[in-house]
């Protein structure tokens, strides 16, 4: 599986970073949630999966990174006065959920894959806000996280090699980053990751 593999199909629109830098506040809210979420997905594949043993070591690193995220996230927020808020359905990653297969190989293949493809898009969000940003701690702060998430996205791909056939990997990769585009496109602009 070559790098090419880990690449969308679609970019984010400028537009996306206005909305986002305009409700900057609101934005940093919505990302401490998906860092939560995510910590919670990988914990839930850990109790889904207990006899996948080769990958749970992984699994548990990248929910400890995702945890950290969290808090430094959460750090942002108590220094602008900010509180959690709330959880609203991510309509982003519920359309991607949804896909997913039944079938315990096939689901968890899919649960893999989708994490891998949300990590790639959120790697290419948190570099363009890195890029636009004034404040040169959230700045850097960002464009750390955007080559974390990277790293995130190819670990989701490199676990699944360690089990499965590539070809049929690639082909099901494939078929999510095109759902992926088609997702992204229709969103409602708003200040969130996703």
């Amino acid at each position: 599986m070559g790098k090419k593999s880990f690449k969308l199909l679609s970019t984010t629109t400028p537009e996306w970073i206005k909305t986002v830098l305009a409700d900057f506040d609101a934005f940093l809210i919505d990302h401490a949630s998906c860092e939560r979420k995510a910590n919670a997905l990988l914990m839930s594949m850990i109790v889904k999966y207990p006899d996948r043993t080769g990958i749970i070591p992984r699994l548990i690193e990248l929910a400890q990174e995702e945890l950290e995220h969290f808090a430094e996230t959460y750090a942002f927020m108590e220094k602008r006065g900010l509180s959690l808020g709330k959880d609203y359905p991510d309509p982003y990653v519920n359309q991607l959920l949804a896909v997913a297969r039944h079938g315990r190989d096939e689901r968890f293949i899919d649960r893999m894959l989708i994490s891998s493809v949300i990590e790639n898009r959120g790697a290419e969000r948190f570099r363009i806000v890195a890029e636009n940003m004034d404040d040169s701690d959230l700045a850097a702060f960002y464009d750390k996280l955007w080559k974390s998430e990277i790293k995130h996205s190819q670990v989701f791909m490199l676990m699944l090699q360690r089990e499965y056939d590539a070809a049929a990997i690639d082909m099901r990769h494939r078929e999510l980053i095109e759902l992926e585009a088609k997702i992204v496109a229709d969103l409602e602009l708003r200040a969130a990751l996703h």
